[in-house]
């Protein structure tokens, strides 16, 4: 259960920081220490380069904090915090902080990334719906570094709320057009699909509307529930196409509908990505690391010219091209393990 607000900001936050300054005061013992761990643990200094990756984590999240609250304060208290001059230097710090992860990922952890497709920049001028799969730790981080500091957009995202246990993305997001949403079965869709929809609406030629249809991470026991709601739901046409995808699960489609029938006027990027989906558990991501991999990335980009009219033909559309992104992922995939 997520803590109220109070407590996120008035007790969590401040204990990052103060986890920060004592781990940069302990700072040559922690590293001597990951250090002599990977001389002993399989890999090419393993410990040593998480230990690294977390301690970076660490600082980037304690400073963006001490950012934000002297922000904070320059606004008025919180007065002006939604003004446009302060909302593009929240989009500074997001900016900032996803192209340090990047860098650092790359130098690190030896991540590379390959993109194919058309660019988002070859629609500038143009509001984006990005519709991405869902699968492996990061694959969000990495889309918006893409969308912020290549292609210049500024991101409205859909998140779970259980993502604002970071304290400094739960105050850096919730200052900007985002929607932090808690998925419950035992609810309805609408009201999760109004607030899409708000979110969605008066996008401008700089904006990209994000969202993840299939609500969460791939896994197989996920693939699984979700093709069980589907014919619980007497869906059968959705169950059969679902069970049909193999990389990717089912899309759920209440969001993507309220979001295109608020921004008529936006393309569609469809996202999908390869090389990380096999770590789903925090044991998954210690034997992979360090990663010494290439992540792909493949847009594709749908004018809005070209969107289905109406609710219906929509829905087939999205499992049409949720079916596209499942056969690249399996075409990939088996082309890695055959070279």
């Amino acid at each position: 259960m997520l803590p109220p607000v109070p407590i996120r900001r008035l007790v969590l936050a401040p204990a990052l920081v103060f986890l920060t300054v004592l781990a940069l005061t302990t700072l040559p013992v922690v590293l001597l220490v990951a250090a002599g761990l990977s001389t002993v643990l399989p890999g090419r200094w393993r410990a040593l380069r998480l230990t690294w990756m977390a301690l970076l984590y660490l600082f980037l999240e304690a400073a963006g904090l001490v950012v934000l609250f002297a922000l904070w304060i320059a606004s008025g208290f919180g007065w002006k915090i939604r003004s446009p001059r302060f909302q593009l230097a929240h989009y500074a710090i997001v900016r900032w902080y996803l192209q340090i992860l990047y860098w650092e990922c790359r130098r690190v952890l030896h991540v590379r990334v390959s993109v194919d497709g058309p660019p988002p920049t070859s629609y500038d001028g143009k509001p984006l719906l990005i519709l991405s799969r869902h699968a492996g730790p990061g694959d969000s981080f990495l889309v918006v570094h893409a969308l912020i500091n290549w292609y210049a957009r500024e991101p409205r995202i859909v998140l779970k709320d259980t993502l604002q246990w970071d304290p400094a993305i739960d105050v850096l997001l919730n200052r900007l057009p985002n929607r932090f949403i808690r998925p419950d079965p035992g609810r309805a869709g609408d009201a999760v699909e109004r607030q899409v929809g708000e979110l969605s609406r008066n996008l401008d030629e700089n904006d990209a509307f994000v969202i993840f249809p299939e609500g969460g991470n791939f896994t197989v026991h996920r693939r699984k529930r979700a093709i069980q709601r589907l014919r619980r739901k007497g869906l059968i046409d959705e169950a059969e196409k679902a069970e049909r995808l193999r990389h990717v699960m089912a899309p759920k489609p209440g969001g993507v509908l309220a979001a295109l029938t608020n921004a008529q006027d936006a393309d569609v990027v469809f996202v999908a990505h390869t090389g990380v989906e096999h770590m789903t558990t925090v044991l998954d991501v210690w034997r992979e690391l360090p990663m010494d991999r290439e992540i792909e990335m493949r847009w594709w980009i749908v004018p809005a010219d070209e969107v289905p009219p109406d609710r219906e033909a929509r829905i087939e559309w999205l499992f049409a091209w949720w079916a596209t992104i499942d056969d690249w992922i399996n075409t990939r995939q088996a082309e890695v393990r055959g070279s």
